[in-house]
């Protein structure tokens, strides 16, 4: 049997340039891309935006993983316990040993959110409550000139992938989901319906960075 030898950390990122046209591929290498909550969606958004390698990744999330968090979120049974943070930085770094990762243990507060992201680009918004899910666009929209955040609103229970849908709310918000969906008795979340938002709001994220990087690409030659 032949013996599998796993490639070193440059072979990735060379088959990763390889794969993408060279613009997109060094677009994106350059990008700063804030992550607020590492659940079901952060997590997810994570781990898709590591395989793309999007540059820098600020992951942020005070909380740790529970058993009930494995059935949409993307940890793993031995990882209960953990700081979300650490967990989903130990994931994503099996993916691309060399991904550039930084990581907060801590809970967003308006302060705080304004301090952490100050170099992302792109910031998305993972919360659970639509109290923190406010207080976060809020927060971007009126003390973060130039950011963008992709926030998400409308994605508990299953079926309806169609329904969940990207809209571009403002030249700096956009909004994943159907606006309706809430969680409640016999609608809980789930990890197909969760997964569907959470790439959107990744593939949001990627155009957003690759427009604003073209964007000035054509000013700087004009």
């Amino acid at each position: 049997m032949k013996t599998f030898t796993p490639p070193n950390p440059g072979a990735f990122f060379l088959y990763r340039g390889a794969e993408m046209t060279p613009p997109v591929f060094f677009e994106l290498k350059q990008s700063v891309v804030g992550i607020a909550g590492l659940g079901g969606l952060g997590s997810n958004v994570a781990m898709a935006l590591t395989r793309l390698k999007t540059g820098t990744l600020i992951l942020v999330d005070f909380d740790r993983v529970e058993a009930d968090n494995l059935n949409r979120q993307n940890y793993f049974h031995d990882q209960i316990g953990r700081f979300k943070v650490d967990a989903t930085m130990d994931n994503l770094r099996r993916i691309y040993p060399d991904a550039e990762l930084e990581g907060h243990k801590v809970r967003l507060t308006p302060e705080s959110i304004v301090k952490l992201f100050a170099r992302a680009d792109v910031i998305a918004e993972c919360f659970d409550r639509a109290d923190q899910k406010q207080m976060i666009t809020e927060t971007v929209l009126a003390k973060m000139p130039g950011k963008v955040i992709v926030s998400v609103s409308g994605l508990a229970g299953w079926g309806g992938s169609n329904e969940i849908v990207t809209r571009q709310v403002s030249d700096r918000l956009i909004l994943i989901g159907d606006g309706v969906s809430g969680i409640g008795p016999g609608i809980p979340l789930t990890a197909p319906r969760v997964g569907v938002a959470a790439y959107h709001q990744a593939n949001a994220i990627v155009e957003v960075l690759m427009h604003r990087k073209m964007s000035f690409a054509a000013r700087s030659k004009s």
